[in-house]
């Protein structure tokens, strides 16, 4: 049974806009033409395709035409970059990253690609533990994980540890940490969580015998501002090293304890022949590997 590749793209459209409308605009077309051509697809296919929420979401043979339509726009572009007629052609490709590596060391690669290629980079942030999720579902091409075990139709090549240290201001130590960092002043102590699944300082707590429902959590859910939070004394978190260097050696933080930890991160991709997305991987792998510590 093919799969039309055009009402393929026509799914893939909706996907990224989110709506009906949008997708309509994008290709130029009318929003009763683009359900016209979803209820083409689902009864070609036999199967349900897109749940019509706001925004749209994909079911999981939905999912399986949206990789397929964004695995042949790269192919087709592969091809005609092969053939010297790619001219005026722009390549998109979807990559998932965690929040942190966005903030420290993964945007430099991408500026030496687009310096030499015609492409744009859609990006996902994500928790490491879940953008794997992103590559499942066709939403990306590829992604930073924390998941070794290789996303069906993937393959994975090792990063290395981006490693965290529980810091906090000199002066938030000195009031919450006076008698030292022990498990009845982490209990009241505030934190800085990223969000409601950043687990972290969770993680941290856990092996000092403390229930992470006692202490209060303010929530800052972008990286930048997440360390600028820490730093300025509303509570102790987890920072990569990229970010508490400066601080430590200038006396404005302080550790909390000598035991980091460690994330270890990968590189999954779609296991396809692809000279640019092979290009943008050797970038983003290189980097990683002089970055972060060795796993």
């Amino acid at each position: 049974m093919p799969v039309p590749l055009d009402l393929a793209r026509t799914l893939a459209a909706v996907v990224d806009e989110g709506t009906l409308d949008a997708a309509a605009r994008r290709l130029h077309i009318t929003p009763s033409a683009v359900s016209q051509r979803l209820r083409a697809l689902e009864d070609q296919l036999g199967r349900v395709v897109l749940v019509r929420s706001k925004p749209v979401r994909t079911t999981e043979a939905g999912d399986a035409v949206v990789r397929l339509a964004r695995q042949l726009a790269l192919l087709e572009h592969d091809a005609l970059a092969a053939l010297g007629a790619e001219e005026g052609s722009v390549a998109s490709v979807a990559l998932a990253v965690n929040a942190d590596s966005l903030a420290t060391w993964f945007l430099p690669p991408l500026a030496r690609v687009a310096a030499r290629r015609a492409v744009v980079f859609d990006l996902h942030r994500d928790d490491q533990d879940f953008t794997a999720g992103l590559l499942e579902s066709g939403t990306v091409m590829a992604a930073v994980t924390s998941r070794e075990t290789p996303v069906a139709g993937c393959r994975v090549r090792s990063l290395g540890v981006l490693r965290y240290e529980a810091v906090a201001t000199a002066r938030f130590a000195e009031r919450w940490f006076a008698r030292g960092v022990d498990a009845d002043a982490l209990a009241v102590a505030p934190i800085v969580d990223f969000d409601r699944r950043d687990d972290l300082q969770t993680q941290w707590l856990l092996r000092r015998g403390v229930s992470p429902a006692d202490p209060p959590r303010h929530r800052v859910p972008a990286s930048q501002d997440f360390a600028a939070a820490v730093g300025l004394g509303l509570g102790w978190g987890l920072l990569p090293g990229f970010q508490s260097a400066e601080g430590l050696a200038q006396g404005r933080l302080v550790r909390l304890g000598a035991d980091p930890v460690d994330v270890p991160l990968f590189w999954q991709q779609w296991n396809l022949t692809s000279p640019l997305l092979d290009e943008v991987a050797d970038e983003i792998v290189g980097e990683g590997r002089r970055m972060l510590a060795a796993g």
